[in-house]
């Protein structure tokens, strides 16, 4: 579970990076979460886009996603979300306050 503060920072983090996945009207399939997983092993943070024509608004498709491989979601606005995932044995991303 992540602090107030800790959010805080990934949300500034995150406001630098690009969308990396997008879902579209097929929704959240099993390969995509296995892809979105993978990345967040290498990243631990993920901004993905929910397009227009997804059955999905932006902050259900970030919750079954997280809710599926076990990462947090640290924001939503609008049509995008960001993920976080810490990695335990090679962490990417020093967050400040504990």
């Amino acid at each position: 579970m992540i602090t107030t503060k800790q959010r805080a920072e990934l949300k500034g983090m995150a406001s630098l990076i690009q969308p990396a996945f997008q879902i579209g009207k097929g929704g959240v399939n099993d390969a995509q979460v296995a892809q979105i997983d993978d990345y967040l092993r290498v990243h631990e943070l993920v901004k993905i886009k929910v397009l227009d024509n997804s059955m999905y608004t932006a902050r259900e498709a970030a919750e079954e996603i997280a809710e599926k491989i076990s990462a947090e979601v640290v924001q939503v606005i609008g049509s995008k979300a960001v993920l976080y995932k810490r990695n335990e044995k090679q962490p990417v991303i020093k967050l400040k306050s504990k």
